[in-house]
């Protein structure tokens, strides 16, 4: 039998390379692939540039693109495609990183490609990393949840019911994906009393970030894809 190599998903944080734990930046060092997830629209990845400073020299990449989609289902093929380019590199007997921006096991396409490989008879090793939310949340000093309070996180792609009925059982509401459909979330929000608590926070820890405190009055701006919303109840 074959000896394949091993595979690592491995969560690079939100942006600043500073928040790579020992363990994700041991693993990079030492594989022999990197596997930077694209989308169709960017020339790059970002989860690569997060981790760059600990590439080795002669480090091979190789850059996968990976649709927006909601659900698998919408495009199995690309997934597919990109599983199998990845077995063929873990039959050479190379270890392969799958870099993914926050933790891997949080809203990534990271479980797409976990879940098609885990059964292959491949070892799989996966990494944490901190999650936007977390890190915005220190960054503007904002305690997520304390004491008794529940905590919500919300796809702001959801179902605009299911949004209503999470902000409604939540005294604390994180929203995420923000970018398409802002103005409406902003409505929402206000209509919970939880607009004026708002902070929205862009591409935290990168060279670009902004910080939004006052969400009403940006209503009508367009934002960035890497885009969160936390905030409590007045």
């Amino acid at each position: 039998m074959t000896k394949l190599g091993t595979f690592y998903g491995i969560g690079v944080g939100p942006g600043d390379p500073d928040l790579l734990t020992v363990k994700a930046i041991r693993a990079i060092k030492e594989v022999d692939v990197i596997i930077a997830p694209k989308t169709e629209k960017k020339e790059g990845s970002v989860a690569l540039e997060i981790a760059r400073p600990y590439l080795k020299s002669d480090i091979e990449i190789i850059y996968q693109v990976f649709p927006m989609v909601k659900d698998f289902a919408e495009s199995p093929e690309v997934f597919i495609s990109n599983k199998e380019e990845i077995l063929a590199i873990l039959r050479q007997n190379k270890n392969v990183a799958f870099l993914t921006l926050g933790d891997p096991m949080f809203y990534s396409t990271y479980i797409y490609v976990f879940n098609l490989l885990k059964d292959e008879n491949v070892n799989i090793e996966t990494i944490p990393g901190v999650p936007a939310f977390l890190a915005i949340a220190s960054k503007i000093g904002r305690p997520v949840a304390f004491g008794n309070d529940i905590l919500s996180i919300i796809p702001a792609t959801a179902d605009v019911g299911n949004i209503d009925a999470a902000l409604d059982a939540s005294d604390t509401s994180v929203l995420m994906k923000v970018y398409k459909n802002f103005g409406e979330i902003v409505d929402t929000l206000a209509k919970h009393d939880m607009a004026q608590q708002a902070t929205l926070v862009s591409r935290c820890g990168l060279p670009d970030e902004n910080i939004i405190e006052d969400i009403n009055a940006h209503k009508n701006d367009k934002i960035n894809y890497l885009s969160t919303i936390i905030t409590r109840r007045d």
